[in-house]
């Protein structure tokens, strides 16, 4: 039995789908809170179907649908929003993405749901937020990725904005939302007991991940470029092969570094040079720094460039594909991977929870259920319906 998170006694909702909103209730439910995912009954959350599945099972959902408890309702139908409703009672989070006005045309505006739960947090995770010329449009996190100018600032500089292979707007969204649940949380305790809403658009927080990019268009009129891997800050900064064919990434964010790079590669002189004494001036050299730096690389194998690399205290780090990240003896000794019981594929490996605590620590206590696999529970045990009551619902596809 796992000790109890610090999150214990919080009791979320999760009516939201596809990714920033479910994620950040993972979160949540990986650190204690009790977690009632709410799906359609015939369709599901579509991370059930999203990527590569095995026997039938999404992998995606087993990850995304951890710790949660998975209960089936038609938000739609009047007799669905009712069931919501009395869930509300007793809930201290509400977590959903849909497309704005949805919810109030459903009879679930936060107005309404706040009159009968006035402690209830609602976190509304939408592309665009809840108001704007934008705001009805759909929304995903591919959008994000390409308004935010972190696409345009992404790629070669001869190639096309790239954008991520993996979803890191909603990613990054569902940490916002979970800080955001937090401060909510928070400041309910310290006001007396009133909850707020959150109005989330995935649009905004890759724009405050740019750093000072707004601020150098707005003050110096310049747009940052695509440079690659390397960076206009400092330099070296790239990733580099090895003669046996790996490829390692190097930065050197701090002067120290820098001068310990261009030391062990062998071209100490660069450094009484006056441009290298910081980052802006050493970008400017990258192409000079980066053939010291990639010539050296190029004539040894990854194990003594590692080597040579940590006796010089320099940054180094080997570019890791998946199997390498399981192999790791560093994160082994973190546990990042671990491995939980499936009930369907049995010992399956996932990311661990995100962080340590070393008092109340969160834990991963079961994978995504199937769909539905709660209904008894929760609307038995929580709202009190006869198992009669619960079948006719199920009957007539209100849950």
């Amino acid at each position: 039995m796992s000790e109890p998170g610090p999150l214990d006694g919080i009791v979320v909702l999760d009516l939201a789908t596809l990714f920033a909103g479910p994620l950040a209730a993972t979160i949540l439910g990986d650190y204690g809170a009790e977690v009632i995912k709410v799906e359609h009954p015939v369709k599901g959350d579509p991370s059930r179907t999203h990527g590569p599945a095995k026997d039938g099972h999404g992998l995606w959902w087993k990850m995304l649908g951890r710790n949660k408890k998975a209960i089936t309702c038609d938000l739609g139908s009047a007799e669905g929003a009712e069931l919501v409703r009395a869930l509300v009672t007793t809930a201290d989070v509400l977590i959903e993405n849909f497309r704005p006005g949805t919810l109030e045309r459903w009879g679930l505006a936060p107005d309404v749901l706040r009159e009968i739960n006035p402690r209830l947090v609602i976190a509304r995770v939408t592309g665009f937020g809840q108001f704007g010329p934008y705001s009805g449009r759909p929304g995903f996190g591919t959008l994000a990725e390409s308004m935010s100018g972190f696409a345009a600032a992404t790629g070669e500089p001869d190639g096309p904005p790239t954008l991520p292979p993996f979803g890191l707007a909603d990613g990054i969204a569902a940490l916002t939302c979970v800080n955001a649940i937090m401060m909510a949380l928070h400041h309910r305790e310290r006001s007396g007991g009133s909850g707020q809403v959150i109005d989330l658009a995935i649009i905004e927080p890759l724009v405050t991940l740019l750093g000072p990019q707004p601020m150098i268009w707005d003050q110096l009129g310049i747009v940052q470029e695509r440079t690659g891997n390397r960076s206009v800050n400092n330099a070296p900064r790239n990733t580099y092969r090895t003669k046996d064919g790996r490829w390692v990434a190097v930065s050197t964010s701090s002067q120290n570094i820098a001068e310990r790079v261009l030391t062990l590669v062998g071209h100490p002189e660069v450094i009484d040079e006056p441009w290298f004494a910081g980052g802006s001036g050493r970008a400017k050299h990258a192409d000079l720094l980066d053939g010291y730096v990639g010539g050296w690389i190029a004539e040894r194998n990854a194990d003594d460039v590692i080597s040579a690399f940590e006796k010089a205290q320099a940054a180094i780090a080997l570019v890791y594909d998946i199997r390498d990240v399981f192999a790791d003896p560093q994160y082994q000794a973190l546990d990042t991977i671990t491995t939980v019981e499936d009930p369907d594929l049995g010992p399956l490996r996932m990311q661990n929870v995100l962080f340590r605590l070393d008092r109340t620590p969160g834990s991963i206590r079961s994978t995504g259920a199937a769909k539905g696999a709660h209904n008894q529970e929760v609307y038995g045990s929580r709202l009190g319906l006869a198992a009669e009551e619960i079948d006719r619902l199920h009957a007539k596809g209100v849950i």
